[in-house]
């Protein structure tokens, strides 16, 4: 009898702990996996003029402070904007762009996403201005038939629209948000619709510095004005933003590549000074001065230390 009991014992305990077992399972099978890296922007579609939000992010950050790389690409595979945004200590980031500028084809957009070696991708619907959905053909509709005519109804008696409260008038450096005012916060600078001075930025340390600044107001207000310069620039940033963020993240690693890197764009920034003589919209001026800066650039960089070098070489050459 004693046997017999510690037999039905031992069966309980058994199917207790199977039974337990099956429910952690489907517990733990329940919670959705996260990701390394995710991206997505705020709205599924944008017009021109929107504000779009794009963020996301990182399961594990490194060991030392790194930026997370977005470029969004166009339908036809061109480079519109790319950014460089420093996660917090979250592991969550987030920036924001306008739509339009050299945002012009009406299409599905892709974001990629890149924190060092993870790379992730997400898509948006963007719709140019004047550009319009083709309205599908109205499916015939059925004849109805007659129905005998209801008898009138009375017409019930409209309840009256309750008053609304005015809204409390905020002061100056305040907005109005769920019926409270709240101090308006600031955000950080966002690059154009052109892409950011990665390179530079990362050199002088800051989007403000003057250097950073000019380079831009050059970029958008003289070589962006003309056609040709634009097609250049589009060419361009094909190539720059290629390389350009490995750079720049290595200059953030290392000071010393930063000094480095600082006293070798320094020269080339000081030559596109030329350009400011070029009216803006001036095809001809645009088109000539940066040919001009161009060629100074390969001389100073390129052909006056190959002429040095064949001149050291001969010399040591002939004192042997």
């Amino acid at each position: 009898m004693k046997m017999k009991s510690m037999g039905y014992f031992a069966f309980v305990l058994l199917s207790i702990s199977i039974l337990s077992y099956g429910l952690s399972g489907a517990v733990y099978a329940q919670e959705a996996p996260v990701l390394p890296l995710s991206v997505t922007s705020d709205l599924p579609s944008y017009a021109s003029g929107d504000s779009i939000t794009i963020s996301g992010s990182i399961k594990t950050l490194a060991e030392y402070s790194q930026s997370v790389t977005i470029v969004v690409v166009s339908p036809d595979g061109n480079i519109v904007t790319i950014a460089q945004v420093i996660p917090s200590s979250d592991g969550s980031y987030t920036t924001t762009l306008k739509a339009g500028g050299t945002m012009n084809t009406s299409g599905d957009y892709e974001i990629r996403a890149q924190y060092g070696s993870q790379k992730i991708t997400s898509t948006f619907v963007f719709t140019a201005e004047g550009s319009t959905a083709p309205e599908p053909e109205p499916e015939p509709t059925p004849e109805p038939e007659p129905t005998p005519e209801p008898e009138p109804t009375p017409e019930p008696t409209p309840e009256p629209e309750p008053t609304p409260e005015p809204e409390p008038t905020c002061g100056a450096g305040t907005e109005l948000v769920n019926g409270m005012c709240q101090v308006i916060k600031t955000t950080e600078p966002t690059p154009k619709s052109g892409g950011g001075c990665l390179i530079a930025t990362a050199a002088y340390g800051t989007e403000l510095a003057p250097q950073v600044q000019f380079l831009r107001e050059i970029r958008d207000n003289t070589v962006m004005s003309t056609e040709s310069g634009t097609s250049f620039m589009t060419g361009f940033n094909q190539l720059y933003y290629s390389f350009s963020p490995t750079i720049a993240d290595m200059e953030r690693e290392n000071p010393m590549f930063q000094e480095a890197v600082r006293a070798f764009i320094t020269p080339m920034v000081s030559t596109l000074s030329i350009m400011t003589l070029a009216d803006s919209g001036s095809e001809e001026e645009v088109l000539g001065l940066g040919i001009s800066v161009i060629m100074l650039n390969l001389g100073m960089y390129i052909a006056a230390p190959a002429l040095i070098g064949v001149k050291s070489y001969k010399h040591f050459k002939s004192r042997k």
